[in-house]
């Protein structure tokens, strides 16, 4: 057990974890390279019948009406998958990982490393309107979480190295390593310790530094705005208040197709087919909303689109959106939320001032991101990270603060936890220092504690035991002020008459604690020896006892911690 005050909980296993993040980020980014393969290999075989790597849209496809049968067909093979593979693959990877890490140790299975890769270039190259960040998040924290097991590491290790993988992922992707960072502090981590923050951080920046190998340097979006004028404040408001709107009402969508799908008299199977019979007549009608669709969030970042194609584009991009991912298919959800907010921060840019239309672009797609996912920090960091913009941080800041605002007053769950809910496991999003760990065992310990002397028999330990508040059933037993062992209530009661202490206590071998332990140190210990009272000693050597510590005791810190929070006082 570590001892001292000092800022950070870390050991030296920390020096082996952050090596495997380092070998962890080389991986995730050549497993984003084969899946961008993959998914371009699948889009020539579906959309143009050829046997190539080269990186094509659907939309310029010439199979007319044919193309309506493209998506039914990947949805069928990925339905076939999923039954007869592993059910893991369905849905858009991040919730997945939520769920693994949460509620099965962060244990996945080297199934669905492979099948979902494979299965997600196929839903993808065959016309869904997904983004590869999703399953690249899934299969990177697969990869990783299967050498974490393969090691014997325990479930706090696995799970650093299972969320190194998935962030140095999405860094291969986008080129966004800060913001991959934050998505692991926001979603997946659900803590914000050395530990775990170091060896993702280190995944993430090889995962930027190998990028420029697999997929060129520079940000994937290039945009440069001009800085906002004062009018943008006011501006920014509305578009956050906007957009937040807009995302409660999609994930509401989201649950109810769902919803329906369940209610279908078919097995899940088939789903997937069913979905991919809207996203081919929607593609129909709109190519451009096939696929991942960088090439239209970047024209509407640029303004390249009018009123009438923007309205069009998005309108038909959520549809069939909605409706695949409410079908258990597998595909990411970043790239379609980044194109929904941009072409809503491009539709109101029409009427708002104070900014030009590619900054208010780029304000929607970051605001739609961070309050959709509940995850501002990431969506603000990200926008800036994929388009290299510097002046657009300030309206991102304010517009996605607002819309993510919204969202948590109007929405018990996001879209990445509904899900998980909705399977009975339930999830509390917030961070916060445990009170037990803002105090130390010297400030709420009882430092006048009640001992017991080894030579006195049990008899008259009984007789001292009625004169005694019985604040206690256990009792240091010291001699010369040394803490030489433990005696309950129970033991006295039930020895014979004649027995001294020394004979029936229990020694106090490594269940003590120190003063500068902390009180969370203090609930471990007893919480792992069954025990309700525990001795507190001056040192390790010299075993002189300083008073002890009850369970009771540890509720202090949380009394604390609520009266911080409900006691209003008056300006003294």
């Amino acid at each position: 057990m570590m001892v001292g005050k000092r800022d950070y909980a870390v050991d030296r296993r920390l020096l082996m974890i952050s090596a495997l993040a380092l070998l962890i980020g080389a991986i995730s980014t050549l497993a984003a390279k084969l899946l961008i393969s993959l998914i371009d290999l699948a889009t020539n075989l579906f959309f143009y019948q050829r046997l190539s790597l080269e990186n094509l849209s659907p939309a310029q496809n010439s199979l007319g009406l044919w193309v309506i049968l493209i998506p039914v067909v990947g949805g069928l093979i990925v339905g076939l998958m999923a039954r007869y593979g592993s059910e893991k693959i369905r849905g858009h990877g991040i919730p997945e990982a939520i769920e693994a890490i949460l509620f099965v140790k962060s244990r996945m299975s080297p199934k669905v490393a492979v099948l979902k890769p494979l299965s997600s270039a196929v839903v993808i190259g065959s016309g869904g309107p997904f983004g590869a960040e999703g399953p690249i998040i899934m299969t990177g924290g697969s990869l990783a979480s299967l050498l974490g097991q393969y090691l014997h590491l325990n479930a706090i290790e696995r799970k650093t190295l299972l969320v190194a993988g998935a962030s140095a992922g999405m860094t291969a992707i986008f080129g966004t390593p800060v913001a991959a960072v934050l998505l692991a502090v926001e979603l997946l981590l659900f803590e914000l310790r050395p530990r775990s923050l170091v060896p993702v951080a280190l995944a993430c920046a090889v995962a930027g530094f190998l990028r420029s190998y697999a997929f060129g340097d520079g940000p994937l979006m290039p945009l440069e705005t001009a800085p906002a004028g004062p009018l943008a404040l006011i501006s920014c408001l509305i578009a956050g208040v906007v957009i937040g709107l807009l995302a409660v009402v999609v994930t509401h969508l989201l649950h109810a197709i769902e919803k329906g799908f369940a209610r279908l008299p078919l097995h899940w199977m088939w789903w997937p087919a069913l979905g991919g019979l809207i996203i081919g007549i929607g593609g129909y009608f709109q190519p451009r909303a096939l696929g991942v669709g960088y090439d239209v969030i970047e024209d509407l970042l640029h303004a390249n689109l009018t009123l009438t194609v923007i309205f069009a584009l998005i309108a038909v991009k959520l549809t069939i959106w909605l409706f695949a991912l409410a079908s258990g298919t597998s595909g990411g959800v970043l790239a379609p939320l980044l194109m929904v907010g941009a072409g809503v921060g491009a539709l109101l840019a029409h009427w708002l001032p104070g900014g030009s239309p590619q900054m208010w672009a780029m304000a929607g797609m970051a605001a739609m991101l961070g309050s959709a996912l509940g995850s501002p920090l990431t969506a603000i960091v990200f926008a800036v990270g994929i388009t290299h913009d510097a002046n657009g941080l300030l309206p991102d800041l304010l517009t996605t603060s607002v819309a993510w605002g919204i969202t948590t007053l109007l929405l018990s769950r996001s879209i990445m936890t509904d899900k998980i809910t909705r399977r009975g496991q339930h999830i509390f999003r917030e961070y916060g220092v445990d009170p037990l760990e803002r105090a130390w065992v010297e400030d709420v310990m009882e430092p006048q504690a009640v001992t017991f002397a080894p030579t006195l028999d049990v008899a008259a330990a009984k007789m001292r035991l009625t004169t005694l508040p019985q604040l206690h059933h256990t009792f240091p037993v010291t001699e010369k002020g040394r803490c030489i062992g433990m005696v309950d209530y129970r033991a006295i009661h039930q020895a014979d008459d004649r027995l001294l202490l020394s004979e029936i206590l229990r020694p106090v071998g490594q269940h003590y604690l120190l003063a500068s332990h902390t009180a969370r140190q203090a609930a471990v210990m007893m919480a792992e020896n069954q025990l309700t009272i525990l001795p507190v000693l001056n040192s390790d050597d010299e075993q002189q006892l300083a008073g002890v510590i009850s369970s009771n005791d540890l509720l202090k810190p949380t009394l604390r911690n609520m009266e911080e929070e409900l006691v209003r006082e008056r300006l003294r």
